[in-house]
């Protein structure tokens, strides 16, 4: 059995190539890459040695067996763990958008689905759409035929995109645009249907989805008071 991961690693904007290559010689070639930049104050910085500099945020979805290698990985050749390298971080996922998705995703890597577990009991999950640029209105379209709220949208540049001709039967845009949504878990499978239905794979969107539990929120009881009335 196995388990599906969002690894997310934040490093200096100057450590992008360094990085990029780590990943593709662990062959893990589907990486979503945004700039960002820290927030931390000077105190903050100097006790861990860091720069406050532009940095490169990279967004991967990998099986457990692959999260274990990439960490060591990460350790030992990146030196993750030393001040002012980084920071890298797993967060499980709950759900995928369609087989021919999670099959690019993970790319060669076998997995089998595990059972259901408790942490998938949430009130609330965490929607990712990743579409081509320029879609957000459509995607958003979709989402709210199906009861979502709304969204936010980060820029982003994918890598390893080439595998998604032998993957999903499409070449897809290397600009793309990462769509956050939070719902209610009793929403969220009408929500990814309604994606994958209008905005999927088979449109100029070749829009994908997935989901990761969300375990505590804070700014929706709004929200939730309109549903209910």
């Amino acid at each position: 059995m196995s388990r599906l991961y969002m690894m997310v690693s934040v490093t200096n904007r100057n450590m992008k190539q360094k990085f990029q290559g780590f990943f593709e010689k662990y062959d893990h070639s589907v990486v979503f890459s945004t700039l960002a930049r820290g927030t931390a104050n000077s105190a903050v910085l100097d006790y861990f040695g860091l720069e406050a500099t532009e940095k490169i945020v990279s967004l991967s979805v990998m099986t457990e067996k692959k999260k274990k290698k990439v960490k060591r990985g990460l350790n030992q050749e990146m030196h993750i763990d030393v001040p002012g390298m980084g920071i890298a971080f797993t967060v499980p996922l709950s759900s995928i958008g369609g087989k021919k998705v999670l099959q690019f995703l993970i790319q060669e890597y076998e997995f089998e689905k595990e059972e259901e577990t408790t942490l998938k009991a949430t009130e609330y999950e965490l929607l990712m759409i990743i579409a081509n640029q320029g879609c957000i209105d459509t995607v958003m379209d979709a989402a709210r035929s199906a009861g979502a709220g709304g969204g936010t949208v980060i820029h982003a540049k994918g890598t390893g995109l080439a595998g998604a001709q032998q993957f999903l039967g499409v070449s897809l845009a290397e600009e793309k645009e990462i769509t956050l949504i939070v719902t209610k878990t009793e929403k969220k499978n009408g929500i990814m249907r309604a994606i994958m239905e209008k905005v999927g794979l088979n449109s100029p969107e070749r829009a994908i989805v997935f989901s990761l539990p969300v375990t505590s929120v804070a700014g929706l009881r709004l929200v939730d008071e309109t549903d209910e009335a």
